[in-house]
């Protein structure tokens, strides 16, 4: 299957990968969290910054290195985190990152899609006390 969808989709994947958005680091983070796609050698370094009531994403940032879907994946969804509610990315799951991207993933691109969310839920269910972890992988996904 490979990825399939519309050129604008593509178009908007390849632009995130060579122009990421939210790159970089935020000193102050609330959490930072980092995580790997061992099958693929992708990584995403994940920084939150949450509000005083801690309930809500206010700033996102990320680096890493990988694949054109893993870090475009990673730039798409630090902007569509920034004003999201805790709640809602504990919620999310891998059809939100597919929709999200617009475009079909194989079964073997998937973990390069859902790294960085991985990442950002792990990190929170850290910092929350919900998880003990020190580095999310996406070996064990199915």
């Amino acid at each position: 299957m490979g990825i399939g969808g519309s050129d604008m989709y593509r178009q908007q994947i390849l632009d995130h990968y060579k122009n990421p958005r939210n790159y970089g680091e935020i000193e102050e983070a609330t959490f930072t969290h980092v995580g790997e796609n061992p099958m693929c050698g992708d990584t995403i370094e994940m920084d939150v910054v949450l509000d005083d009531d801690e309930t809500t994403i206010e700033h996102v940032a990320f680096r890493g290195d990988g694949c054109a879907i893993s870090q475009a994946s990673a730039s798409m969804l630090s902007e569509k985190l920034q004003g999201m509610e805790t709640e809602t990315l504990e919620a999310m799951d891998r059809d939100d990152i597919v929709e999200m991207l617009g475009v079909d993933i194989s079964p073997m691109r998937i973990k390069c899609a859902v790294l960085a969310e991985k990442v950002a839920q792990d990190g929170m269910e850290i910092y929350f006390g919900d998880k003990d972890l020190d580095m999310t992988t996406t070996e064990d996904d199915e």
